[in-house]
């Protein structure tokens, strides 16, 4: 639970931008835009010229379809992400005073991401907040380490998990699935406790007060966090939660668990996530898959806690990160989207490049820095990169 005091964001002007505009990042534009007051600013950044265009074309709208209702949202800016300069585009509306970031949403795959910030990067500083919405993990650490690399001019970082699903159509987004958005903030570099008002045992509510507020002599260095966190809670269609960074980090593995088995072995068979549970020898590649996982998240567990010995990190691991249980949530989650295309499926379809690299080679480099060997994991990242790089129709 978290409070929020909803009603107000705490800036007169705030300034979101989304960069990545897929069917998530539509989405969440779309009820962003639905959420909060109009004075503040959304700011939709186009990888082309032409989708700025055609955004123009239909007044600055997107529509959204839900459960067979259809809704659209307006009053949007726009910036174009291609050529020298954003600012020398046509497809801009952005005035050219209002350059700096509060806000940066990122639905870009994550393969995209680290280029697409260095770019942005002078205009984030360190009272920006980052939103990070992305399937995958890796992003932060590539970003701190390339772009942020000095604390004290680093930016504030939300991390998600989101569990709806989402595809476009010519002139909408159909919000196929209705899931949940539960994010948390990674820990201030000065110390700030955001999770203040928690009690010991991990209950109790979170509440934006312990970000910032009024009077606060750093208000101003949190007060864009505060506000992207009151955001975020207002999209109550998408079932938005802030959750302790805890727990958020552990609903954020198994999610990578889950796409290291059904993303891959789907795009390789070249079927919809149902299909893979009816295949014989489906248990055994997932049972291995998940095995290297949880060893893997043993081993770094270990590490964090300044602990060694085999027994002190299986007591350590949470149980939902033991074997088995990451096994039955894969199962879980291939059964409940037995018809959906894998976005990595979708990816070697229409021939882009995907995210194995943040699934899959996560877990391989997880488990290089800690010395646990990731076989099954490398060998479905391995064939993957060569079904990417042949045709689908060879004959």
């Amino acid at each position: 639970m978290a409070s929020a005091g909803l009603g107000k964001i705490g800036l007169p002007s705030m300034r979101f931008h989304v960069l990545g505009l897929g069917p998530i990042g539509s989405l969440l534009a779309h009820n962003l835009r639905r959420s909060i007051p109009r004075t503040h600013e959304i700011v939709l950044i186009h990888k082309t010229e032409e989708q700025a265009r055609r955004l123009a074309l239909s007044r600055s709208k997107l529509s959204v379809e839900c459960k067979g209702v259809v809704t659209s949202s307006s009053n949007f800016l726009s910036e174009v992400f291609e050529g020298p300069e954003l600012a020398s585009s046509p497809g801009n509306t952005v005035e050219p005073d209002a350059n700096s970031i509060h806000s940066l949403f990122i639905t870009a795959k994550a393969q995209h991401t680290l280029p697409a910030v260095q770019r942005l990067g002078p205009r984030i500083s360190p009272t920006s907040t980052i939103v990070l919405l992305q399937n995958g993990m890796g992003m932060y650490e590539e970003l701190v380490k390339h772009v942020f690399p000095n604390p004290s001019t680093r930016p504030h970082f939300i991390v998600t998990t989101n569990s709806h699903g989402a595809y476009g159509t010519n002139d909408r987004v159909v919000h196929a699935g209705v899931g949940s958005l539960e994010f948390g903030i990674l820990p201030d570099i000065y110390g700030r406790d955001f999770e203040a008002s928690l009690l010991p045992n991990g209950t109790g509510q979170l509440s934006i007060n312990n970000i910032t507020k009024p009077g606060d002599p750093e208000y101003e260095r949190y007060q864009h966090l505060r506000s992207t966190v009151a955001a975020l809670l207002l999209l109550e269609d998408l079932n938005a939660s802030w959750k302790p960074i805890t727990q958020l980090q552990l609903g954020l593995r198994r999610k990578l668990v889950v796409n290291s088995v059904i993303n891959p072995l789907t795009a390789l068979m070249r079927c919809r996530n149902g299909d893979i549970l009816n295949a014989p020898t489906f248990d055994s590649v997932s049972e291995a898959v998940c095995q290297e996982a949880s060893n893997v998240f043993a081993a770094q567990i270990h590490c964090e806690v300044g602990e060694y010995g085999d027994e002190a990190g299986i007591q350590r691991l949470p149980s939902m990160l033991w074997s088995a249980s990451l096994q039955q949530e894969v199962r879980r989650v291939a059964a409940l989207t037995g018809s959906n295309k894998s976005s990595m499926l979708c990816d070697l379809e229409k021939g882009r490049s995907c995210e194995i690299d943040y699934i899959n080679g996560y877990l391989m480099r997880l488990g290089s820095t800690y010395n646990v060997p990731t076989p099954v994991n490398s060998i479905l990242c391995n064939l993957v990169k060569m079904r990417q790089s042949l045709p689908l129709d060879v004959f």
